[in-house]
C-alpha cells in the first residue's frame, strides 16, 4: 500500500492537480459564467441584445474608446520613462542594480488604494486640480514598475557576445542599440506593455479617486452595471474587454517574435 502511494506521489501529474483545480475554480468557471450571462437575455433565453445595447448606446462605446486612449497614453509614458531606467539599471553593478530595483518594486507592496490616496493627498498639498492629468499621473505612478522590471530582466540576461560581435564589425553605439539591443529587448517591452495596458484599461478605483468620479473608465461602467444588478449587460461589457485584451496579447506576441528574429538575423 505504501509503495503504491509512493508511486502515485512520484508522478508529476499528481503535483499539478492542485493548480488545475485552482485554475478551474478561479479562471475557467468565472469565464464560463461571463459568457453565459453575456449571451443571455433577462428572460433567460439566448440573445445578442446585450451587445446590441453596447453598440446602440454611444455612452458605453465612447467610454470604451476613451478608456483605450487613456490606457495607450499611460502605456506609452511608462515605456518612455521605463526603458531608459531599465537600460541604466542593466549597466550598473549587480548589487547597486538590485537595490534600485527593490526601491522601484517596494511601493508595489502597498495596496493600490493606499498609493492612490497618497497621490490624491499630494495633489491636494500642491493645490493641483484632480482630473484627467491626475488620472494619467496616478496610472503611471502605479504601473511604471511593471514596465521597468521585465525590460530590466531581459536586458540583464542579454547575450553580450552579440553586442561584442556587432562592435567588432564596426557598428556604432547607435547601430548596436537600434539593431541588436532594442530588438533583443522586445520580449521585455511586450511583457511590460501587457502588464501596464491590461490593468489600466480595466481599473476603476484609480479613476474614481483621482477624478472624484467625474471621469468614467470602462472598468467603472462594468462595476456600476454589476452593482445595479444588470449582470447580463455587465458580463457582455466584460467579455468585450476580454476580447480586446486577447487580441492585443496575440498581436504583441507576434511582434515580440518578429523583433527577436530580426535581431538574431542581424
Amino acid at each position: 500500500m505504501r509503495q503504491r502511494i509512493a508511486k502515485i506521489l512520484a508522478r508529476r501529474r499528481v503535483w499539478s492537480l492542485p493548480y488545475v483545480i485552482f485554475m478551474a475554480i478561479f479562471i475557467v468557471v468565472p469565464l464560463l459564467l461571463i459568457m453565459f450571462y453575456a449571451f443571455q437575455s433577462k428572460e433567460g433565453g439566448f440573445s445578442m441584445e446585450n451587445f446590441e445595447r453596447f453598440i446602440n448606446q454611444p455612452e458605453a462605446a465612447n467610454t470604451f474608446i476613451y478608456s483605450i486612449g487613456i490606457a495607450l497614453i499611460t502605456t506609452l509614458i511608462c515605456l518612455v520613462l521605463g526603458y531608459p531606467a531599465a537600460y541604466i539599471l542593466s549597466k550598473l553593478k549587480p548589487s547597486n542594480a538590485r537595490l534600485l530595483v527593490m526601491l522601484f518594486i517596494l511601493p508595489m507592496w502597498i495596496n493600490v488604494l493606499v498609493r492612490t490616496l497618497a497621490t490624491v493627498a499630494l495633489f491636494d498639498f500642491l493645490t493641483l486640480p484632480l482630473g484627467e492629468g491626475a488620472l494619467i499621473f496616478g496610472m503611471v505612478y502605479n504601473f511604471l514598475p511593471f514596465m521597468i522590471y521585465p525590460i530590466y530582466n531581459v536586458l540583464q540576461k542579454m547575450d553580450h557576445s552579440l553586442i561584442e560581435a556587432a562592435e567588432d564589425l564596426g557598428a556604432t553605439p547607435r547601430q548596436v542599440f537600434t539593431r541588436v539591443v532594442f530588438p533583443l529587448s522586445m520580449p521585455g517591452i511586450i511583457s511590460g506593455v501587457m502588464m501596464v495596458f491590461m490593468p489600466t484599461i480595466s481599473t476603476f478605483a484609480i479613476s474614481e479617486l483621482l477624478t472624484m468620479n467625474n471621469i468614467k473608465l470602462f472598468g467603472t461602467t462594468i462595476q456600476e452595471n454589476i452593482n445595479n444588478g444588470m449582470w447580463h449587460y455587465g458580463a457582455a461589457l466584460s467579455l468585450i474587454m476580454l476580447i480586446i485584451i486577447g487580441i492585443t496579447s496575440l498581436f504583441t506576441d507576434s511582434t515580440s517574435d518578429e523583433g527577436a528574429g530580426d535581431a538574431t538575423m542581424l
